[in-house]
């Protein structure tokens, strides 16, 4: 039996990093750290709660969430006038990109990025049969905001995704490069319209004292969408909940294009849930930043090449056989990540006992 694939899949596998059973889990930037008991029980209520209606569908356009992650939004980013229809959400961050590919990507049009970036971006684009490209970032991993104008001029992109801080380096957009990319996509997209511009803030609860949202934007530029995830700050990656900040108008486009009843009752209850409690969900981000910085610093004064992160991540390298040092990683049970630039590795930041095991056993293996 031959099946009748889409001539761009045949051969393809599917994207996933490796899910290993080993002592230390530092690959897929998740927090270490549990939800705390109180949480946990408070969710067990939510569900059973939910549980009573479970023959009945959810609030399909799910405005009591929405509401929830306006307000937190403001409180975490001291911006005012986010109401729910400024609120767009669904299962995991990657939901929301194929949502906004679906509306404003397609045939004949083009989603453009800024390499090295999230390898999910190009899948967006292909699974929805938009145009990828990628136009590339400095040597430093910043963008350049001459250069980024310029591909954009060319380009005409429907879609502009930047990730900041950026995944797999770790670097985060300055708000003023941000405003210069609002600038220049106001009237770049198909046939004269705005290209929207998606800023993929999945890691912004990490970022460095001063580095601002572009969430500050919103009101300005219409064309502008701010994407975040719970999945990393609030330890809730096996929940599955994304969301963005938008225009009204852009998020009823993502209304037409979303599945019915795309968020469960059960997802519904446990996000509510654990938004009630951020403080307290994420009073482990601090120590996660110090010992991000101090994983950097430990890998430099040994000679290794770290690149500044505003994550809950580092890159480093340069290793000639960067597959070999994580096989011996590995081997002594510390799942990291082969990813990014050539010659580079990405460590996500884990306890304090999973970073003392990393240090032990990057140490053996390179002799550093």
């Amino acid at each position: 039996m031959t099946l009748p694939l889409r001539p761009d899949l045949v051969g393809l596998e599917p994207y996933g990093a490796p899910q290993l059973d080993v002592p230390h889990l530092l690959n897929v930037n998740e927090n270490p750290y549990s939800p705390p008991d109180v949480v946990i029980k408070e969710i067990g209520e939510a569900v059973h709660a939910a549980g009573g209606a479970l023959n009945r569908y959810p609030d399909r356009d799910f405005a009591a969430l929405r509401a929830d992650l306006a307000a937190y939004l403001e409180r975490e980013s001291h911006v005012t006038g986010l109401e729910v229809a400024n609120i767009w959400a669904a299962n995991g961050s990657n939901e929301v990109m194929l949502h906004l590919h679906q509306a404003f990507g397609g045939p004949g049009r083009t989603s453009l990025g800024f390499a090295p970036t999230y390898s999910m971006y190009p899948e967006y684009a292909r699974d929805t049969l938009t145009d990828w490209h990628a136009a590339p970032r400095a040597a430093d991993f910043s963008i350049d905001p001459e250069v980024a104008v310029a591909e954009i001029e060319r380009v005409r992109p429907a879609v502009v995704l930047v990730a900041s801080p950026n995944n797999p380096t770790g670097t985060a957009v300055p708000i003023d490069v941000v405003e210069r990319l609002a600038e220049a996509t106001r009237e770049s997209g198909p046939d004269g319209a705005s290209s929207v511009l998606v800023i993929d803030e999945a890691y912004a609860e990490f970022r460095r004292e001063g580095t601002a949202s572009a969430l500050t934007l919103l009101a300005r530029y219409p064309h502008l969408a701010v994407s975040r995830t719970m999945s990393k700050a609030f330890a809730f990656a096996g929940t599955r909940l994304g969301y963005l900040a938008a225009a009204p108008e852009l998020v009823d486009a993502l209304r037409v294009v979303r599945l019915p009843y795309h968020l469960s009752a059960v997802t519904q209850a446990v996000a509510r849930a654990a938004l009630a409690h951020a403080d307290l969900l994420q009073e482990q981000v601090a120590q996660i930043r110090a010992d991000r910085d101090a994983c950097l610093s430990w890998l430099r004064e040994r000679g290794f090449t770290a690149v500044d992160s505003d994550a809950n991540f580092v890159l480093f390298g340069l290793f000639e056989d960067r597959h070999a040092i994580w096989q011996g990683l590995l081997d002594r049970g510390v799942l990291i990540r082969e990813t990014g630039p050539e010659q580079y590795l990405r460590v996500s930041i884990g306890t304090p006992e999973e970073m003392t095991a990393f240090r032990n056993a990057l140490t053996e293996v390179t002799g550093q």
